[in-house]
């Protein structure tokens, strides 16, 4: 079944591909057809991954797979959230992202810097589909003082998963991947992308 990402983000490519490694699903991101990003405009993790989904089907006729996805930091009352991809102003600045969360949090104890990752995955079969497959998966710990390892994307360099001394960008990537927030939200739907397939 080919499938297109409502996504031009290479590291949540790349991660989602080696996600569906084995399954019947060839997913095709958006770029490579031409479609550019969908204005999120919802005030939710869903309704953003519901607008990228129904984005990239009606312009390419596909089905489509969209995540929406972000930090949320609880001693920030849950910033940069939704924002997470333009906490500092550009979209996808990675290193102004993490530098500004670093300077939000400056004084702040470890024991304060409890925080979350959150995925939401939507399937919609057609543009139109009254009736989106998604899947959502959380993935717990701590922002981190200063940046650690180079695997990963994003923030994962600042944060640190519960029960792990390991941050998540020094996992090994198929670790990561199965217990990241993104790896929870795709292994609950992937019996119901298979069903379609």
């Amino acid at each position: 079944m080919r499938l297109v990402l409502a996504s031009g983000n290479a590291g949540k490519v790349a991660e989602l591909r080696q996600l569906l490694e084995g399954s019947a699903i060839d997913l095709v991101p958006q770029t490579t057809l031409g479609v550019g990003d969908a204005d999120e405009t919802g005030l939710t993790f869903v309704e953003n991954a519901l607008i990228k989904a129904r984005h990239a089907a009606r312009a390419t006729g596909l089905p489509a797979l969209a995540d929406d996805s972000g930090l949320c930091v609880d001693a920030l009352g849950g910033a940069p959230g939704l924002y997470a991809a333009r906490y500092a102003g550009v979209h996808g600045d990675n290193a102004a992202n993490n530098a500004k969360l670093l300077r939000e949090l400056d004084g702040v104890p470890m024991s304060r810097r409890g925080a979350y990752f959150i995925a939401v995955l939507v399937v919609l079969r057609h543009a139109d589909d009254p009736a989106p497959l998604i899947a959502e998966g959380c993935w717990h710990g701590r922002v981190l003082e200063a940046p650690r390892g180079t695997a990963g994307f994003g923030y994962d360099p600042l944060f640190l998963p519960d029960g792990s001394d390991l941050g998540a960008a020094e996992l090994d990537t198929a670790l990561k991947n199965r217990i990241s927030h993104r790896g929870q939200a795709l292994a609950a739907l992937q019996a119901r992308l298979n069903e379609l397939a």
